[in-house]
C-alpha cells in the first residue's frame, strides 16, 4: 500500500513539476507576445520594412567600415539585420546606432558564415561527417558559437543540408553527403551545437538551415543550375534533413538560389509555407539567400523588382538578404493591395521574436563583451579539440601491406606536393573568419612529431593550376635519397565551395602525373588528398602504396594527419559520399534503384561498355590499422509491426594488434513496395571502439517510422512486406538477413 501511495504521489509530483514548467513557458511566451504587440503598435510601415531588411557591413578586416550609405539606412530605421560584421568594437558601435539613434530602439541581429569553426577552424563539412561521430560534431558547432558571440554575433548561415549525389557541384564541401539519414542526424547535431539548449545564453547562436530545397541536385553539376525532380524524390531524398532541423527547433530557413517545380526556391509558396509552415509547423523566420529576391527577374518568373519582391514575401519569405528590395517597393505594394498588412506583421513578428528570445530587448549589447572575446578565441582546450576532431575526420582509401603507420625510426623522409607547406590551403573554404596563418600544414606537423629524429626532404614538384615539369626532376631526386615518400596532392580551397563547380574532376595539373613518376621510384607511397570533394583517381590508387582522404581538415590540419601518419591515432573516418572511377559515373551513389535490367555479364542489361558500374570507394568505406570480424545478424524475432520494433545485434571483434574504432552500419532494403524502393538505405549506425581481441555486441532497434516513405500520393507510410537487413563496414561490405514488416 505504501508503494502505491508513492507512486501516486510521484505522478502527483512529476505532473505538478510539468504543469509547473508548461506555465512557465507559457507565461514567458505571452510576455513576449505582450511585449512585441505593443512595440508593432508603436511601429510605422516603414519601420516594419526595414525589421525586413538584411544588409551586409561591407566589412573588412583591416579597416572594420562600413558603408555609409548603410549607417544612414540604420539610423533610418531601414535595417533590422547586418551581415559580416563581427568583433566586439565594430558590432557594438553598429548597435549602438540602432538602439540610440533610432527612434523605436530596435536592436540588430548580427549574421555570419560560421560554417565549420569561426576562429578555430575545424575540418570542412564534408569531412567532419566522415567522422560519423555526432558528440564531435554538436561539439564543433558548440566551440564555434562560442568564439563567435564572444566577437558579438547572434546567428550563423549554417548548417548547410543539401543533400548532394554530384561531386562536380563546388558545394558538396559545404554539405554531408549523398545520404539523408547521415545529413538528417548530422543536421541535428549541428542545430544543437550552435543554438545549445537556453536560447538566453550568451553563447546561443541562431542556426539556419539551408538552402530550402534540393540546392544540392542542380542539372550538370553546376552551381545555381536549373533542379527538376518529382515530389517523390523531394520527400524521400532532400526535405529529411531540413525535417530533422526542424524537429530540433532551428531558429531560421535561408531559401535557395534555384528553381524547383519550375518556381524559384525564393518565390515557392509550396516550399515557404504549405511545406514549412503549415505542414512542419514551423516558428521561425525565413531569410533569401544573397539577393535572390532580384534574381526571380533573370529566371523569369518575376517581370521587376517590385513584382519579385511580392512573390517572396506572399511566399513565405520574412526577410530580404542585400536586394533592398522590400525597403525600395514594399510600402507601394502594401498600398495597392498587392501585399497585406497582415503579411507584413506576421513576418516582422517572426524577427523580433528571435531578438526577444536572444534578450537583446533586455539588453542589446548582451553579446559584446571584450573579455570573454580575449579569453574564447583560439584557446588550448579549442585547438586541441580541433586536432582530435581532424583525425577522426581523415579516412584511410588503401594500405598496401601495412605500409602505415611510418615508423618513428625510420631515417629520411620526403615530403612533397603543391599542398605540403601551404597555410593557406589548410582551412578550407567557407572559413571566413579564420586566419590561415595560424594553421599548421602538413610539412609543419611532420616536423613537430619527429622534431630532429628524422631527415626530412620537401619539394612541391609541381603546381595545382598549371602544367609545369619544372619540379619534377627535383622532386624524384629527394624521392630517391628518402626511405618513405609522403606527397601531398588534390585541390586548393577555392576550387570546391560556391562558384566552385567542374566539369572534371581528376586531380587538377599534373599531379597525377607526378604520382606515375614517383611510384616508378619503388619507394613507399603515400598519397596525402587534400580536396573539397570525391576525386577521380584511379589511378592513384593503381600506383601508391596507402591513400589517405584528409579533405581540408582546418587549423591543426598538419599535427592530424601527423597523428595518423606515424600511428599515435589509428584513423577511424568514413566515406559519407561515394568516390566514382571516371566523371561519366556521375551521378553515383549507393541507394540507387536497381531497374529492370540490373546488372549482369549479358549484353541488355544496365552497364557501361568502357568502366565498371561499381565505385572506386563506396559510400561508408574506410580502413583502420586493425582489423574487425562480423559475427552473422541476429534478431530477436523476424516480424516487425507498428508497435513492435526490430531489434538486430551483432557480434563485432577487434581481431588485430591495436586499439581500433569501427562505424558499424545498418542498412535495409524493402523488396516490394507500391514504388520501386534503392537497393539500400542507411536506418542506424553506431561508432564504438574496441582493444586487441575484445568483442562487442551492437544493438539497434528499427522501428516503423525507419521503413517508412513518401509514396505516389504523398502519404508517409510503412508497407507490409519482406524486408532485407544489412549490417557491416561499409555499404558494400555487409551481412545480411531478412524481416517481415506487417501492418497491425
Amino acid at each position: 500500500m505504501k508503494l502505491k501511495i508513492f507512486t501516486v504521489s510521484t505522478i502527483i509530483v512529476i505532473v505538478s513539476i510539468v504543469a509547473c514548467s508548461n506555465n512557465k513557458e507559457q507565461s514567458a511566451y505571452s510576455k513576449r507576445d505582450t511585449f512585441i504587440e505593443d512595440l508593432m503598435k508603436k511601429m510605422t510601415l516603414e519601420e516594419k520594412i526595414g525589421q525586413l531588411t538584411l544588409f551586409s557591413s561591407g566589412y573588412d578586416i583591416a579597416s572594420s567600415t562600413m558603408h555609409e550609405n548603410y549607417a544612414s539606412d540604420i539610423k533610418a530605421g531601414r535595417v533590422g539585420a547586418v551581415f559580416n560584421a563581427f568583433g566586439v568594437k565594430f558590432t557594438t558601435e553598429l548597435q549602438k546606432i540602432a538602439v540610440e539613434e533610432t527612434r523605436l530602439g530596435i536592436p540588430l541581429l548580427f549574421g555570419y558564415d560560421v560554417i565549420h569553426g569561426h576562429r578555430t577552424i575545424f575540418p570542412i563539412p564534408l569531412g567532419e561527417t566522415a567522422s560519423w561521430d555526432m558528440d564531435y560534431i554538436e561539439k564543433s558547432a558548440r566551440i564555434a558559437a562560442i568564439e563567435a558571440t564572444s566577437e558579438g554575433l547572434h546567428w550563423t548561415f549554417a548548417p548547410m543540408i543539401d543533400v548532394t549525389r554530384d561531386p562536380r557541384w563546388g558545394r558538396i564541401a559545404e554539405g554531408f553527403g549523398e545520404d539523408p539519414f547521415l545529413t538528417s542526424m548530422v543536421a541535428r547535431a549541428k542545430v544543437r551545437g550552435y543554438q545549445g539548449k537556453d536560447f538566453h545564453d550568451v553563447h546561443t547562436m541562431l542556426a539556419c538551415a539551408k538552402h530550402f530545397a534540393a540546392y544540392g541536385a542542380p542539372q550538370a553539376g553546376r552551381d545555381y543550375h536549373t533542379v527538376d525532380m518529382s515530389e517523390i524524390e523531394l520527400r524521400n531524398t532532400y526535405l529529411p534533413p531540413f525535417k530533422a532541423a526542424v524537429n530540433e527547433g532551428v531558429a531560421t530557413f535561408m531559401t535557395a538560389f534555384n528553381e524547383l517545380f519550375g518556381v524559384p526556391a525564393t518565390g515557392s509558396k509550396y516550399l515557404l509555407t504549405d511545406v514549412l509552415r503549415e505542414e512542419w509547423e514551423f516558428k521561425g523566420f525565413v531569410v533569401t539567400d544573397y539577393t535572390s529576391i532580384k534574381e526571380m527577374i533573370p529566371h523569369g518568373f518575376a517581370k521587376d523588382e517590385k513584382h519579385a519582391g511580392e512573390l517572396a514575401l506572399n511566399a513565405g519569405v520574412d526577410l530580404d538578404m542585400q536586394s533592398g528590395i522590400f525597403n525600395n517597393h514594399l510600402k507601394k505594394s502594401v498600398d495597392e493591395g498587392k501585399v497585406s498588412i497582415n503579411t507584413v506583421d506576421n513576418a516582422v513578428k517572426r524577427i523580433l521574436n528571435l531578438k526577444y528570445e536572444l534578450g537583446l530587448f533586455e539588453n542589446p549589447y548582451r553579446y559584446s563583451n571584450i573579455e570573454r572575446q580575449h579569453e574564447n578565441i583560439l584557446i588550448s582546450e579549442h585547438l586541441e579539440f580541433a586536432r582530435d576532431f581532424a583525425r577522426r575526420s581523415i579516412v584511410m582509401l588503401k594500405n598496401e601491406n601495412n605500409t602505415l603507420p611510418l615508423s618513428k625510426d625510420i631515417k629520411t623522409i620526403a615530403v612533397i606536393g603543391p599542398l605540403a607547406d601551404s597555410q593557406k590551403d589548410m582551412i578550407g573554404s567557407w572559413s571566413a573568419a579564420g586566419d590561415y596563418k595560424k594553421s599548421v600544414t602538413l610539412l609543419q606537423g611532420i616536423k613537430n612529431k619527429v622534431g630532429k629524429n628524422i631527415r626530412i626532404l620537401h619539394t612541391i614538384g609541381t603546381g595545382i593550376d598549371n602544367y609545369s615539369r619544372k619540379g619534377f626532376g627535383e622532386a624524384i631526386r629527394l624521392a630517391k635519397a628518402s626511405d618513405a615518400i609522403v606527397l601531398a596532392i588534390g585541390e586548393h580551397k577555392n576550387m570546391s565551395g560556391e562558384a566552385a563547380s567542374r566539369s572534371n574532376i581528376n586531380l587538377p595539373g599534373l599531379q597525377e602525373e607526378l604520382v606515375l613518376e614517383l611510384a616508378k621510384i619503388g619507394k613507399p607511397l603515400i598519397v596525402v588528398l587534400m580536396n573539397g570533394r570525391p576525386l577521380t583517381i584511379e589511378k592513384v590508387d593503381q600506383k601508391a602504396n596507402a591513400i589517405l582522404e584528409t579533405w581540408f581538415l582546418g587549423t591543426t590540419a598538419g599535427d592530424a594527419i601527423s597523428d595518423v601518419l606515424f600511428g599515435d591515432y589509428n584513423p577511424s573516418g568514413k566515406l559519407p559520399v561515394t568516390f566514382p572511377r571516371n566523371v561519366g559515373q556521375i551521378p553515383i551513389f549507393y541507394n540507387e534503384k536497381n531497374t529492370g535490367r540490373p546488372y549482369s555479364e549479358q549484353k541488355y542489361t544496365t552497364k557501361y561498355l568502357d568502366v565498371l558500374n561499381t565505385p572506386l570507394y563506396p559510400f561508408g568505406y574506410g580502413l583502420s590499422y586493425t582489423t574487425f570480424e562480423y559475427s552473422e545478424i541476429n534478431l530477436k524475432d523476424t516480424l516487425m509491426t507498428k508497435n513492435k520494433p526490430l531489434l538486430a545485434s551483432i557480434i563485432v571483434t577487434n581481431t588485430g594488434d591495436r586499439f581500433g574504432e569501427e562505424v558499424v552500419q545498418l542498412y535495409t532494403r524493402q523488396l516490394v513496395g507500391s514504388i520501386t524502393r534503392p537497393v539500400k538505405e542507411l536506418k542506424a549506425f553506431k561508432k564504438i571502439g574496441l582493444e586487441p581481441g575484445e568483442s562487442s555486441e551492437v544493438m539497434f532497434s528499427i522501428t516503423w517510422e525507419d521503413i517508412a516513405f513518401y509514396n505516389s500520393n504523398n502519404q508517409y507510410v510503412a508497407e507490409s512486406g519482406t524486408f532485407k537487413l544489412f549490417i557491416g563496414s561499409s555499404s558494400q561490405h555487409v551481412k545480411e538477413t531478412s524481416f517481415v514488416y506487417q501492418q497491425d
